[in-house]
């Protein structure tokens, strides 16, 4: 059974040490196999709209537990990213 997880993290902004909210989508074949199609779907700092893709102060991002997405796997696994990518873009 193929199924979708979305991994968030967070981590310290550049500009303003706001929260940055890192994305990405990755599905599993079934329960015990590795993710596959790892899409990264963006990162956007909360409180400036910083696009900062990579974590570059010291520190530890803080990651949450994948969560299953409950949404149509498609052949087009890049459709996902950008839909994701476009609610990203209307948050600033």
């Amino acid at each position: 059974m193929r199924k979708q997880y979305l991994h968030l993290s967070v981590y310290s902004c550049d500009r303003c040490s706001g929260p940055v909210v890192a994305g990405s989508l990755a599905v599993r074949e079934n329960e015990i196999s590795k993710e596959t199609d790892i899409q990264q779907v963006g990162a956007i700092c909360l409180s400036c709209g910083h696009r900062q893709s990579k974590m570059t102060k010291l520190g530890m991002p803080r990651q949450f537990p994948p969560v299953e997405w409950e949404q149509q796997i498609t052949a087009d696994a890049s459709h996902s990213s950008m839909v994701v990518e476009e609610v990203l873009n209307h948050a600033t």
